[in-house]
């Protein structure tokens, strides 16, 4: 009896402004609030409060059959809670009909995990607190930053006391298989991965406006027949995106809204189909393989791995440089320069430095406040330059 399992992530960073050299020293405020609440009011009134006003309608009109699960950054719901309180209760009200769940993640949707595992576990105890007191859950189920996935976290994930975690079903490791089982790490022996299907995923996160794609325009009953085609070679179906997707990535004129109204009564129609969230997923299903994954992967660019955010010498640099100095900012005791510190962790900053071309680089300039990557190092560097006077003093 497959079932589908929709999982959501929203994640807003704090950008940083236009921060020059001569900044230095005399600016200690470095990100660029009329921006980012700017971005937020767009981002609100075009994806989450009309995705969550239609998800809740969903939901009751399923009588609780149709589930989703959220992952959301903690700078997300710090700038919920400080500018959009009205999407903030739009979140809550979903988590109120036992319908949704919340996953666990790294509350500064930070690459924490690569350079230090102390401040990896403070963010994703932090974050799992924040889920507690807004939404009144415990995660059980964890996903890093970018799906960033491999053994060792994974061993990791499972020692901290989760059931599951969700990672990119990346084909060179699946070998041929298929994503839609459970599988587990081989160094693990209670812990299961969540794999996402990315062709599912991607057709309608990416595809779905694409006038040049062959399946364009993609109705909800087509899509609907392709996962229950699935029926006898799969437990699963995780169709893992961006919540973005709805009215941001792909705009309410494309019919993305609509799509999203009545896929479920279409997926619900097959007798042996059902939605679960992705604790009651790992629940209901055996592990059926080992999913052995040695080098970090993510569900980024066509590598799938962390070359979005790690490779070219102005991420490595920067990345390097701010990681070095956390001794220092700890030391401080100062809250201010803790927080500061921990918002410039953020993953987005070295995705916006990123260099990679054609396609791929497309996409990073999408998401890029800055007019290239090469300004998003200089304003970043000169941010840290000034932050680590003022520790070092």
């Amino acid at each position: 009896m497959p079932s589908v399992c929709f999982y959501f992530q929203v994640h807003q960073p704090y950008r940083l402004k236009e921060y020059t050299f001569f900044d230095i020293g005399s600016d200690h405020n470095y990100f660029d609030d009329a921006k980012n609440r700017a971005v937020l009011d767009k981002v609100s009134e075009k994806c989450y409060l009309p995705s969550n006003q239609l998800m809740l309608e969903l939901i009751r009109k399923h009588e609780g059959k149709f589930k989703i699960s959220y992952a959301i950054s903690g700078v997300a719901l710090a700038q919920f809670e400080a500018w959009r309180p009205d999407v903030l209760q739009s979140f809550k009200d979903l988590a109120a009909t036992g319908c949704v769940e919340f996953i666990a993640e790294t509350y500064y949707h930070s690459l924490a995990y690569v350079f230090s595992e102390e401040e990896f576990k403070k963010q994703v105890e932090q974050h799992g607190n924040l889920i507690k007191r807004l939404f009144n859950q415990k995660p059980t189920v964890f996903r890093n930053t970018e799906l960033q996935y491999n053994n060792a976290l994974a061993k990791t994930i499972e020692d901290m006391g989760y059931k599951a975690i969700i990672c990119e079903g990346v084909d060179r490791i699946l070998n041929g298989r298929t994503p839609n089982y459970l599988y587990q790490a081989p160094n693990c022996n209670r812990i299961k991965s969540l794999l996402k299907n990315y062709r599912l995923s991607d057709d309608i996160a990416f595809r779905f406006s694409d006038s040049q794609w062959s399946e364009f325009p993609l109705h909800a009953d087509t899509f609907a027949s392709w996962l229950h085609g699935v029926a006898g070679q799969g437990d699963t179906i995780n169709l893992f995106m961006d919540y973005e997707t709805f009215g941001e990535h792909q705009w309410a004129q494309s019919g993305i809204f609509e799509f999203m109204r009545y896929l479920p009564s279409f997926v619900l129609n097959h007798p042996d189909f059902s939605f679960k969230t992705v604790s009651e997923t790992a629940d209901a299903y055996p592990v059926r393989d080992v999913y052995d994954c040695h080098d970090l992967t993510s569900w980024a660019d066509t590598e799938r791995d962390l070359s979005a955010w790690l490779g070219n010498p102005m991420q490595d640099e920067a990345i390097a440089k701010i990681y070095t100095l956390a001794p220092a900012i700890y030391a401080s005791g100062n809250a201010d320069w803790i927080e500061t510190w921990k918002k410039m962790l953020t993953s987005d900053h070295f995705y916006y430095m990123c260099t990679k071309f054609w396609a791929d680089g497309d996409v990073h300039k999408y998401f890029s406040p800055y007019e290239a990557p090469y300004d998003a190092y200089i304003y970043f560097m000169n941010a840290l330059s000034d932050l680590s006077h003022l520790v070092k003093k």
